[in-house]
Order: structure tokens, then C-alpha cells, then sequence
């Protein structure tokens, strides 16, 4: 723990050769990991971890720099390193602190960490055994929990004290197929920051067999994916990583603010099809992504990204909203005190359409439906992405037909957000990680089904026919 008196101290080392802003990021985290590969516990882990990141701004300038632990010796020593970084004369001074009050929406009777350990390895062994039993061909099937809780405390220049608790809980499982010759795999994971509850009331066994079994049995089982251009249908919830890798990134002002995105300078233009509107959402109770309050001290928000087509806002953080002339909006983030913050993506979503799921493969001939995707690559420069697909069908006259694997979507981001050209009512969300400059925080990604009328899809099984 760091009192007010050091904080004031390290604080005004770090400003005195002329810095405009500086925080101290203090956080206490303890988490907890179970793997069980194959019905066998393969490991259970503990970690306890305290450490500091000190950072100080200069106009467009940023130094940053961590340490393991609290000791009052080192803190100084990394002040005074950072401060060295900047050669002119003090201009701010801090002398007391004032607590940032905002509403919070995360807060559980107990934290998911403190469960009793038992209870969470049947939770795992119940759905790696479920797999194991469905097929033979099943040859490897790996379980995971884990659960952690944080106690952050954030000291700035502003004479704000932030202080946030966060717990999380995330039950993850995979399979490897394999008929001697080829391999597939499948997984699927479910996060949160509710109480434990949240996984007393899954059907374990359900989850496990619907979609990591039965898909990586299926993927071994498919057919190559044709190649071409053609209709795509995206599936809602996992869908939306798509609109997370291609635009969501290229939305965050760490690129827009350096000219780095294909978005740069477009607020106020269409962007995407004019049946499009998106979020960008950290205030949903308990989801994955939500934040009570980001680490710039301003409390989660709901942006709306895109309205009818219509670039409306980005995600901002204070620091590089200096070079856009604006403030942060609820959008600063970090994995923990080894990274300075940045802005990040909370829960980012298409918002539902007019039409249903049947609607949308009825209207289509022929072409491909994808539930999910694997990695990818995105330029958030250029807006060019590669994206594998997970599970994916082919559809004929209107209907889902025969699975195919290996199927890659290719184009720019400009490109599908201008062609969707039906969007349904089912919104639904994915929860995972997000890897950016500031490391790897919890997101949501999330959209209804919906169509691109036509994209360049990867495969090695010839034309479309």
C-alpha cells in the first residue's frame, strides 16, 4: 500500500523538471489457475503480485517505467529516473488528494477467487469428461479455470485518488481431433465478473459437447472450403470479433490520434452501410468487458461509434486525445502496472437490425456461413485483414448446408463495413481477451447475425458450385 505522503513525495519528484501530469498506478493481484488435461489435474497455481507503473506527460511527450513491489527506495529512484527524461522548470505541485466517487456496477457478494477450489475442479473435470466421452477420435481435451481479484489504486497529478476492485472468473475448454492423418481443434470459453453463480447455472456438459466436441469432430469430418468472391452470413456473438479487429482498433485514438488509421479525420463520414450503427459499451452489469471507472479517472461509458453509417465518436484516452483536442471518454486501459494505459475497447458491438437470422440465410443463393473465427491479421493503417473461421457452412437456396473448413475471409475493413447489407435481431455477445500497446485486457465483441453481400473468401476447395 502506498500512503498519501509517499504518493505526494513521488509525485512531485516526478514533476519537478517541468512535467504537466503524473500517476501512480498501485496494484495487489491474486489469482488462482486450474488445468485438468485429458481427466487428469495437470495443474493448480497460485500468484500474489504487488508492483507500481509511474508515468509522466510533457505536452505530446510520454515516460514510463514499472517495478515489482512498493519499496519506497526504488519508487524514488524511478521518479527521479523519469523526471531526468525532461529538463525544464516545475510548473504543477501536488500537495493532498480528493477521492474520485463514481457509480459501481461490479461489485459481488464474494469474489469468484475465493470459492472453494473443489468445487471449480468438477466444474472443469465435468465438461472435459463430457468431451472425452463423445467420440474417440478426441484424442487430446484440455480444461481450464481460472479467477483472480485486483485492489488498484490510482494517485495523479489532479489530486485524484482512484481506487477500483475487480474480480474475474473464466471457465475455458479445447479438443484435438484427429484420425491419424490430419488434426482439427475447437474451443470455447465463458468469462465474467458476476459471482460463481454465473457457472452453477451452465449446463456444463451442453457447452462442452455442442461446441467443442461435436466441431472439432465436424472441422475433421469437412469438406475444404471453396474460394471466391461471395455472400458471406456471420453469425451473431464471436462474429463480432471481425468488427473488433477490422474497425474497433482503427477506432481507438492510440492510431487515430498519429494519423496510424484508415479512420483518421472521417468523424462525420459514412464509413459503413447505412443499416449500421455500433457501439462501443463498459457500462453492462457484470459483462465481460465493463469497467466501473478507467484508469484516466473517468467512469465507463456507452459510446456510440457509428450511427446509420455515420462515424460519430472515438474511443479516447487522455493522452493522445491531446493531439485530437479532446478528453478521454471512458476508454483507458492496461493489463496491470507493467503498461502504461492507452485507449481500449470495452464491450464493442453492432447493434441489432430489422431482420431475423432466417430472413438472411433465406435471401441467400449461395455462399458461406461462418459462427466464429480463429486468428487473423488486421492493418489498422490500411484497414487489409486475413481472418480464419472456426466453424462454417455452405449456404444453398436459403438454406445451411454441409460444413467446410479451412475458410478465410480477406478484405479491408472499408469493404464489408460498406457491404453488409442485412443486419438481424439477435444481438448476442463473446467474451475474451484484446492485445494491444497497453497488453491484454477483458473484452466483449458481440453482433446479430448479418450478411456482407460479397468478400473475397480463402479456401482449398476449388469454385463454388
Amino acid at each position: 500500500m502506498i500512503s498519501h505522503k509517499l504518493a505526494v513525495e513521488i509525485l512531485n519528484i516526478a514533476l519537478s523538471s517541468g512535467a504537466d501530469f503524473a500517476e501512480i498506478y498501485h496494484e495487489e493481484k491474486k489469482s488462482q489457475s486450474i488445468s485438468v488435461e485429458n481427466g487428469r489435474i495437470e495443474n493448480i497455481g497460485h500468484s500474489n503480485s504487488v508492483g507500481v507503473g509511474l508515468r509522466i506527460l510533457k505536452n505530446n511527450e510520454c515516460y514510463f517505467g514499472s517495478l515489482d513491489g512498493e519499496n519506497k527506495k526504488d519508487l524514488i529512484k524511478l521518479a527521479s529516473s523519469l523526471a531526468a527524461a525532461l529538463k525544464g522548470e516545475r510548473i504543477l505541485e501536488v500537495k493532498s488528494f480528493k477521492n474520485v466517487h463514481y457509480k459501481k456496477r461490479l461489485l459481488t457478494d464474494e469474489p469468484i477467487y475465493n470459492v472453494d477450489i473443489d468445487k471449480k475442479i468438477n466444474l472443469v473435470k465435468e465438461g472435459v469428461e463430457a468431451i472425452m466421452n463423445y467420440d474417440s477420435r478426441l484424442v487430446r481435451t484440455i480444461g481450464s479455470f481460472t479467477s483472480s481479484k485486483k485492489k488498484i489504486t490510482i494517485f495523479n497529478s489532479r489530486e485524484q485518488k482512484i481506487n477500483r476492485d475487480e474480480q474475474r472468473g473464466s471457465l475455458t475448454f479445447m479438443s484435438i481431433a484427429s484420425d491419424g492423418k490430419s488434426f482439427e481443434q475447437a474451443f470455447v470459453s465463458r468469462n465474467t465478473q458476476e459471482n460463481y453463480s454465473f457457472y452453477e447455472k451452465l449446463d456444463v456438459k451442453k457447452l462442452a459437447i455442442d461446441n467443442v466436441a461435436k466441431i472439432a469432430i465436424q472441422n475433421l469430418l469437412a469438406k475444404e472450403c471453396p474460394a471466391g468472391r461471395m455472400p458471406v452470413v456471420i453469425g451473431n456473438g464471436w462474429g463480432g470479433v471481425l468488427f473488433h479487429e477490422a474497425c474497433g482498433h482503427a477506432l481507438e485514438s492510440t492510431s487515430v490520434a498519429k494519423k496510424q488509421s484508415v479512420f483518421a479525420d472521417k468523424k462525420g463520414q459514412q464509413i459503413a452501410s447505412s443499416i449500421v450503427t455500433a457501439y462501443d459499451d463498459g457500462t453492462i452489469p457484470g459483462v465481460w468487458g465493463s469497467i466501473d471507472i478507467d484508469d484516466d479517472g473517468h467512469p465507463g461509458q456507452k459510446k456510440e461509434l457509428i450511427k446509420n453509417g455515420i462515424l460519430t465518436e472515438y474511443m479516447i484516452d487522455d493522452y493522445n486525445g491531446r493531439r485530437m483536442n479532446e478528453i478521454g471518454n471512458g476508454s483507458t486501459r492496461r493489463e496491470n502496472y507493467r503498461y502504461a494505459p492507452t485507449s481500449r475497447m470495452t464491450n464493442t458491438y453492432i447493434a441489432n437490425g430489422e431482420s431475423t437470422p432466417e430472413e438472411i440465410i433465406k435471401a441467400t443463393k449461395l455462399g458461406l456461413y461462418t459462427v466464429g473465427f480463429l486468428g487473423g491479421q488486421v492493418n489498422p493503417q490500411t484497414g487489409e485483414f486475413n481472418f480464419g473461421c472456426s466453424e462454417a457452412y455452405i449456404i444453398r437456396d436459403g438454406k445451411i448446408c454441409e460444413p467446410v473448413k479451412g475458410a478465410s475471409l480477406i478484405g479491408t475493413c472499408q469493404e464489408i463495413m460498406q457491404n453488409i447489407d442485412m443486419v438481424g435481431n439477435d444481438l448476442d455477445l463473446g467474451a475474451g481477451m484484446c492485445g494491444s500497446q497497453s497488453g491484454s485486457v477483458p473484452v466483449c465483441v458481440g453482433q446479430p447475425t448479418l450478411r456482407i453481400k460479397e468478400i473475397t473468401v480463402g479456401g482449398r476447395g476449388g469454385k463454388l458450385e
